[in-house]
C-alpha cells in the first residue's frame, strides 16, 4: 500500500471555505472518478498562529493506482484551481511513502 501526503496553508479566514470545498467538491469528485486502487483520503487540520494547515493522507493499493490519479508526474500536486484561489501556500510535489505496518 502507498500513503500519498500533502500539505496546504489558508489564511484563517479561509480555513472553513476550504476545507467545505474539500469535504463537497474535491473529495467527492475523487471518490466519484472510481479510481481501481484507490482506498481512502484523510484530512487533517491543524491551527497556527497566523495561518491553518492542512494535511491529505491519501492510500492506494499501489503507484500505478497513484499514477491513474495524478498522471504520469505522480508526484507533482493535484490542486484544483477552485483550491488554489483560498490556499496561501501548498506543496507543488506530494510525497509517497510505502505502508509497511498499518493499523487494523
Amino acid at each position: 500500500m502507498i500513503s500519498r501526503i500533502w500539505h496546504g496553508w489558508t489564511t484563517l479566514t479561509n480555513a472553513d471555505v476550504y476545507e467545505t470545498l474539500l469535504r463537497e467538491e474535491i473529495f467527492v469528485g475523487i471518490e466519484n472518478r472510481q479510481i481501481e486502487g484507490f482506498r481512502s483520503i484523510q484530512l487533517l487540520r491543524r491551527a497556527l498562529a497566523d495561518e491553518v494547515e492542512f494535511v491529505t493522507i491519501m492510500e492506494f493499493d499501489s503507484l500505478d493506482a497513484v499514477r491513474a490519479f495524478a498522471g504520469d508526474d505522480y508526484e507533482a500536486a493535484v490542486v484544483p484551481p477552485s483550491a488554489r484561489a483560498v490556499l496561501s501556500r501548498f506543496d507543488e510535489r506530494s510525497q509517497h511513502y510505502e505502508v509497511r505496518i498499518g493499523a487494523a
